[in-house]
């Protein structure tokens, strides 16, 4: 499947512009991972991309989200892998993350979301004025970015990478694509 079929599947089934912008980062922060690791960059892409094509049917359930998503990826006939690395990324269906995508798209969700909130309250609103050391600061700010749960981003760790490591490719990534983020 081909990035642009997965972005119009996308642009059908979100249509909250600020959630598409979530997943763009998403994408951008699996990119960058895969490339640290020389995995396949797009594959890891597209499971970053899709990973919450199913929040608007799910928003108000989370048992159901990832799962309904996993299945409608599945249906649309994307490998087993990504709709795998989709269904564990939700862990309150406490499924195993076995491969190292499922393991990144665990930690790349959340911290999209700590990232853009941090570019948020600088200045000048840009992802271009904020470093790792910036973001790893409002990491431990406790009230800062709530819903950026910090269990799962300092997850990886089972990636062996150490939360400045995972900030920093997760930061550049973001800053990569900054344009279409509007940051």
């Amino acid at each position: 499947m081909d990035r642009q079929k997965a972005l119009e599947q996308i642009k059908e089934n979100v249509k909250s512009k600020n959630f598409l912008k979530h997943m763009l980062a998403a994408e951008a922060v699996m990119r960058g991972l895969a490339e640290h690791f020389g995995e396949d960059a797009d594959k890891w892409g597209l499971a970053g991309l899709l990973h919450d094509i199913d929040y608007d049917r799910t928003a108000d359930d989370p048992q159901k989200h990832s799962r309904v998503g996993a299945r409608m990826l599945e249906e649309l006939g994307y490998d087993e892998d990504i709709v795998y690395a989709v269904k564990v990324h939700n862990d309150v269906h406490g499924l195993e993350r076995k491969s190292l995508m499922d393991k990144a798209l665990y930690c790349a969700d959340p911290v999209t979301g700590l990232i853009a909130a941090a570019a948020l309250i600088h200045p000048d609103r840009k992802l271009a004025s904020i470093d790792v050391q910036f973001v790893l600061n409002r990491f431990h700010e406790k009230g800062f970015a709530r819903g950026a749960r910090r269990d799962r981003i300092s997850a990886c760790e089972e990636l062996g990478l150490s939360l400045e490591e995972f900030a920093e490719i997760a930061l550049n990534s973001m800053k990569s694509i900054s344009g279409e983020l509007g940051l």
